[in-house]
């Protein structure tokens, strides 16, 4: 299970394959100097006390250029690379709702 860090907020837990994808999107947009927001539902779950977690998070955080992100991973974070996944993925970071952690594609 890997981690995306941002800034000083509690970690965000994301299985290491759907972060490698994510990472991928993220950094492509930060590149075309692209800001979005990166929404979650459930999953991926924020790291934290359990008795300061409420059931059903949700979070939202905004991503620019001066985002300061750290993505670690458990595993190789070099997996092979579903491009539909990929699409899918940056076409929801290119939307009004922003990116989100769609389910892989077969």
């Amino acid at each position: 299970m890997g981690h995306l860090i941002y800034g000083v907020a509690p970690a965000i837990r994301i299985e290491d394959r759907a972060l490698a994808h994510l990472r991928t999107v993220i950094v492509t947009k930060l590149r075309r100097n692209e800001s979005f927001s990166f929404n979650w539902d459930d999953e991926p779950d924020v790291e934290g006390d359990d008795a300061t977690r409420a059931p059903g998070l949700h979070g939202t955080v905004w991503i620019s250029q001066s985002s300061s992100l750290y993505f670690s991973f458990d595993g190789d974070p070099d997996v092979s690379v579903n491009r539909a996944w990929l699409e899918l993925l940056a076409a929801s970071a290119n939307s009004a709702g922003g990116l989100r952690l769609l389910p892989e594609p077969e």
